[in-house]
């Protein structure tokens, strides 16, 4: 493992292994980010012509950098954390996707006992200051230069697509946060803004969210108070991915979903509208956006939509804050998912019982009550979640400490209280809740989820379960070997075969979506969101949501055809491509080459943007096949509608 110290207008670190690592640090020197050292446990000596230390605490000694960027995989990447914030080092940036969720809650259990240090991600692109010349992370450089616009986003592709958007227009970016799509990032939104609207250098700022948490509630919280008391506040444009997103699924990142009593992708929109920021549906439109909203102008047009004002929505925000209940029962194939494992009823009733727990043998549907473990994202710690009816948006959140292994530091009390149940069902509760952290931390679980019945015994009230739905982080399992014995709890019957095949061993997330008849392939989970989303709005209907994860090559691609055309739903396909960290010539020649291959018979648009998006058009264009290439969404867009209605099979 080896960790590149960088100085960006200060100085920053980045933990690397291997050939992509060290190609990446070349990247960043070349580009102008100033690397001032390195890393290797227990070694000394140089690496790209600069000094190689043998640990972090060394290195704050000798170089004194004031940021770690951290490119080693997920199974050592909670050590490397920790040993940035046992160093001190002030800005820690992690990219990592896949760390165990329970891992990260202990780093964050960390970090909350000092000020020094600020963790930005996991599952993050990094950070890049377009004036500063300064990349911690592996943003495709070619999409930004110096200019007017600050990014924050969830979304690794969706702000590569927004920077080039800005380019397009003449703004370029000033610098770009990736906050990143793990459950629990290090760094929110909200605090993104922050330091956004900071910056000399941003004149406009592009936010860019998704389904799962309140991030983007607390974001719009925060802008309706920064634009109270700011004369004259930077504009503000935003898109959120998701509105289409298959409830109980996780869309691609590991955060994209919603546990219970969070909102929709819809209550985030309209919480931001109702404060003044101007939606978009595409990250294409943000740089004319932006353009308008700078020059003083109200943003119009296809796939923008603004409040006219903020003093015309304050009450928005309140109402976003309803959502509606996510349902117990699972939607087929939930348990597909490579960040989560969900399980049998009986298997979690079975796992109850070796913890004393009652289970109702019948229970009344109105007189159930909501009960869960799960995570509160917000405050970044386990909390148990309770409703006085089976309605999630009546639910009240008690955190405890993590590493409570049963006898979590909530009340009971008021946890009856909020639940309307007899003080007299305080044991019983109080065992079922300890029975619910247990399980939690011993299998690692993302959410238990249970409906509860009270149970009158003449003077006294007991709690039985009449319901569960529990969900583990699959992660533990695959990076790093941990939770082996849940993998054999896996509810194997539930799964469509197409969703787990080969698909999922090649890293490509495929989800079926109902009443569709247009294939998509996508890179990048949050792009992917966005395709189906911006599909709907131009009147057509997704298949499927499949994100090849990040890269599309050329097996990719040939796998993702594969899935998809097992769907006999399917007109037409819709490959939807930013070319950022893969060029777009290589992935024109991986569709050319799966096309061909596989001899299909169904029509394919391919819309390909980004590093060297003319060639990899002019490849489509001239490849003698039944492609259509495009450069615009729209264009695009309209053209898979139409070829879907028709129908047609080549």
């Amino acid at each position: 493992m080896k960790t590149h110290t960088y100085s960006c207008s200060r100085t920053c670190t980045h933990t690397n292994l291997g050939k992509q690592a060290t190609a990446n640090a070349r990247e960043s020197l070349e580009w102008g980010t100033k690397i001032i050292g390195g890393v290797t446990p227990g070694r000394e000596g140089e690496h790209l012509g600069l000094p190689v230390l043998p640990n972090v605490r060394k290195a704050m000694e000798v170089l004194k950098p004031d940021a770690t960027g951290i490119y080693v995989a997920a199974h050592q990447a909670t050590g490397a954390i920790e040993e940035a914030i046992e160093a001190e080092v002030p800005l820690i940036v992690a990219v990592a996707e896949h760390i165990p969720l329970h891992d990260m809650l202990r780093i964050h259990s960390i970090l909350k006992t000092q000020s020094t240090c600020r963790l930005v991600g996991a599952n993050s692109p990094g950070i890049i200051s377009a004036v500063g010349k300064c990349r911690i992370g592996f943003q495709p450089l070619p999409c930004f230069e110096p200019g007017r616009i600050g990014i924050v986003a969830r979304s690794g592709t969706l702000s590569y697509e927004t920077a080039a958007s800005t380019l397009r227009s003449g703004l370029g970016q000033s610098m770009c946060i990736g906050v990143g799509g793990d459950i629990l990032p290090g760094t929110s939104i909200r605090e993104g803004l922050q330091i956004l609207v900071e910056d000399n250098d941003t004149e406009g700022i592009a936010l860019i969210g998704e389904i799962g948490g309140d991030a983007e509630l607390e974001a719009a919280d925060w802008i309706r108070e920064y634009r109270a008391k700011t004369t004259n506040p930077k504009p503000i444009a935003a898109l959120i991915g998701g509105v289409k997103a298959v409830p109980g699924r996780i869309m691609g990142h590991a955060g994209a979903f919603a546990l219970p009593g969070e909102p929709s992708a819809l209550d985030k929109i309209e919480a931001l509208k109702g404060v003044g920021a101007a939606i978009v549906n595409h990250p294409s439109r943000f740089g004319p956006v932006l353009k308008s909203m700078l020059s003083g102008s109200t943003p119009t047009g296809a796939g923008v939509a603004t409040s006219g004002g903020i003093s015309q929505r304050r009450e928005m925000h309140t109402i976003a804050r309803r959502p509606v209940s996510a349902r117990l029962v699972l939607p087929k194939g939930v348990n597909s998912q490579k960040r989560t494992l969900y399980i049998t009823q009986s298997a979690a009733f079975d796992l109850l019982r070796r913890h004393g727990v009652s289970i109702a043998e019948k229970a009344n549907p109105g007189a159930q009550k909501l009960l869960a473990v799960t995570v509160n994202r917000s405050t970044r710690s386990p909390c148990v979640i309770a409703s006085p009816s089976s309605d999630a948006s009546e639910a009240a959140k008690f955190d405890f400490a993590y590493g409570a292994s049963g006898n979590p530091d909530v009340s009971v009390a008021a946890l009856a209280e909020h639940m309307r149940l007899d003080a007299s069902s305080a044991d019983s509760l109080g065992q079922a809740i300890s029975a619910l952290v247990a399980v939690f931390a011993e299998k690692e679980a993302f959410l238990l989820e249970t409906r509860v019945v009270p149970n009158n015994n003449g003077d006294r009230t007991t709690i039985e379960l009449a319901a569960a739905r529990f969900g583990f982080d699959d992660a533990a399992f695959r990076s790093c070997g941990r939770q082996a014995d849940a993998q054999g709890l896996r509810d194997a019957v539930a799964e469509d075969p197409a969703e787990v095949g080969v698909v999922e061993k090649d890293g490509i997330v495929y989800i079926k979506l109902e009443d569709g008849d247009i294939g998509t392939l996508v890179n990048g989970a949050g792009l992917a969101m966005n395709t189906v989303d911006a599909l709907a709005d131009a009147g057509g209907r997704a298949a499927n949501f499949l994100d090849t994860g990040g890269k599309a090559t050329s097996e990719t691609v040939k796998r993702s055809f594969e899935v998809i055309l097992t769907d006999p739903r399917v007109k037409c396909i819709f490959v939807n491509i930013f070319g950022g960290l893969t060029r777009g010539d290589m992935i024109a020649d991986g569709i050319v080459m799966a096309f061909r291959d596989l001899r299909m018979s169904v029509p394919v648009v391919v819309r390909i943007r980004g590093t060297n998006e003319k060639e990899g058009q002019r490849i489509i264009a001239e490849s003698g096949l039944p492609l259509f290439a495009f450069d615009d969404f729209d264009e695009a867009a309209a053209k898979a509608i139409e070829l879907a209605k028709e129908g047609l099979h080549l």
